[in-house]
């Protein structure tokens, strides 16, 4: 999928998403739900909870682990996507 295709999925300008891949913005919470849901992760996944809808068999922390394994599989910009969605999770936690 093109950076172009992934942005209209989500309903956001191209260059919208190039600047949340480079870190010159930051991906707004209302936005999580439609990323979780196209890169295929469920939103617990993402703040390492265990998902309800999933098997408990396995620690949250193996799961992360598969997780961190498969980002690092990603090209860079991708890589700096996922970083900055957890950037933004891990910040509105804070609060």
């Amino acid at each position: 999928m093109t950076q172009q295709q992934f942005a209209a999925a989500l309903g956001i300008a191209q260059q919208t998403l190039a600047h949340y891949e480079v870190g010159r913005s930051r991906v707004p919470a209302s936005l999580l739900p439609a990323l979780v849901e196209r890169l295929m992760f469920s939103f617990e996944e993402l703040l390492c909870r265990p998902d309800p809808r999933r098997s408990s068999k396995g620690s949250a922390i193996s799961r992360l682990q598969r997780q961190i394994a498969a980002v690092e599989q990603l090209s860079k910009t991708k890589q700096q996507f996922v970083s900055e969605m957890l950037d933004t999770v891990l910040a509105k936690a804070r609060k």
